[in-house]
């Protein structure tokens, strides 16, 4: 559980405090604070809404199109979030910390997949030289081969690239690229060139 009782609905009050936010937005809000480790489901965020608009600690105002709904934070509202400034501060608290243990475990798990995925390609790399024929090869066979499997792997990298970019592109149109992202595509290309270089005997 990522939220203790109670701690989703105090928060939500504080992500009201700077102004009125429609529901995705506040769903958006929470992923960034979370680093993109963590994202609610509307059907975690919009009851509890409702339960504080009940309360009277928050207003719902819909859109002509009716398409949109915006949350404002009451009086009310502002009075109870003012009395609760040291359980908000636990809760920021908890939020550092588990985004922080998150963040280490993805970390974590990217070293150990790009870990593995060095030994694969250095062990697929040995098994092709051993089974590699001792004839010696004319110069030109070899490099017209060489020049074969380079343009596939050409090939790869840039339809690679064209995806992830493809990707990321999307994500930031929506405000989802976090610095988990960037710090994530950084170890997985760091590790996806060491490997890959181990692999050349120029």
């Amino acid at each position: 559980m990522v939220f203790a009782h109670g701690q989703l609905r105090l928060y939500l009050l504080a992500l009201l405090e700077a102004g009125p936010r429609h529901g995705y937005e506040l769903i958006t809000a929470l992923s960034d604070r979370f680093g993109g480790t963590y994202r609610p489901s509307a059907g975690t965020v919009y009851p509890r809404l409702a339960r504080l608009e009940e309360e009277g600690l928050v207003v719902r105002a819909d859109s002509e199109d009716g398409r949109k709904t915006t949350y404002t934070l009451t009086e009310a509202g502002r009075r109870e979030l003012d009395a609760r400034r040291a359980d908000l501060a636990a809760v920021e608290a908890d939020i550092t910390a588990t985004v922080r243990d998150r963040a280490g475990a993805v970390r974590d798990d990217v070293r150990e997949a790009m870990s593995r995925l060095r030994d694969e390609l250095a062990g697929a790399a040995e098994r092709a030289r051993a089974s590699a024929t001792h004839v010696e090869t004319p110069h030109h066979d070899a490099r017209t081969t060489s020049h074969t499997h380079r343009m596939d792997a050409d090939a790869m990298v840039r339809r690679f690239s064209d995806e992830l970019r493809a990707d990321l592109r999307r994500a930031d149109a929506v405000g989802e690229v976090t610095e988990l992202t960037v710090a994530t595509v950084r170890t997985v290309l760091a590790s996806a060139l060491s490997a890959v270089r181990g692999t050349l005997r120029g």
